[in-house]
């Protein structure tokens, strides 16, 4: 289905990311696996793709020059990318009366200014192609907003007028963008969360996600089946934003 597809996918050493790597890789893309520190995590994520082509660069995406050394090398070893799916974030939760100004600035550097940095430098290979899809992945928590997280709901919903913004300005070029917002999904990120069974409560489908249930939504929105659709956020959360 995405053979001869080259796939950038940040964040793409656990958890999410590594189901949509793992996922992408196994319809035949050939994927760039960004990660910012977890070297050894990227190459087991690499080593479990098998025979498929998967390569791991480091990037910190909230820094502009890395991003645009990152595209750069990925270009001059697999080509232009197809896809781009952003998905590097991180949390530094807080009240917001508490919160340190450094951890409101972290949040907003890597989860919306670092897609903003992947797509700036991608876009030049988007639009002589002619083609392209970007997935960004936002969260609930950027259409309902979550307390605790005023930093991370705010980078989240920019990320979602990102998005929208991108899609119409990207649209008559022939490249889609689009948006994955997960609810409660079982990974590292979520495991320290004392909430859990209290936000259980109010899932409809009484469970929480797993990262290949946000991989199975990237992957159509990187398919041909979604040739159509452009400027989208898809809810990949059990019912819990309805």
């Amino acid at each position: 289905m995405l053979n001869g597809k080259i796939a950038l996918v940040t964040g793409g050493s656990r958890g999410i990311g590594r189901a949509v790597v793992l996922r992408l890789a196994a319809l035949g893309a050939k994927v760039a696996l960004i990660y910012r520190t977890a070297e050894e995590a990227a190459a087991a994520v690499c080593q479990e793709a098998g025979e498929a082509d998967v390569r791991a660069y480091r990037c910190d995406v909230s820094l502009t020059e890395d991003c645009k050394n990152v595209v750069e090398a990925v270009r001059a070893d697999l080509g232009d990318a197809d896809i781009l799916v952003n998905n590097a974030g991180i949390i530094r939760d807080g009240l917001m009366a508490l919160m340190k100004e450094e951890s409101f600035d972290a949040v907003l550097d890597t989860n919306l200014k670092g897609a903003w940095n992947m797509m700036k430098y991608c876009a030049p290979g988007f639009l002589k192609k002619r083609s392209g899809r970007i997935i960004n992945i936002t969260s609930v928590a950027g259409l309902h907003g979550n307390a605790g997280q005023t930093n991370y709901s705010a980078a989240k919903a920019g990320l979602i007028g990102l998005t929208l913004a991108t899609a119409k300005e990207f649209a008559g070029r022939g490249v889609t963008c689009n948006a994955v917002a997960p609810g409660l999904i079982e990974t590292d990120m979520t495991a320290t969360l004392s909430r859990k069974d209290q936000i259980l409560e109010f899932i409809p489908l009484k469970r929480f996600g797993q990262p290949e249930d946000v991989a199975a939504a990237v992957a159509f929105l990187a398919g041909p089946g979604a040739d159509y659709i452009t400027g989208e956020v898809v809810r990949v959360d059990g019912g819990l934003a309805m």
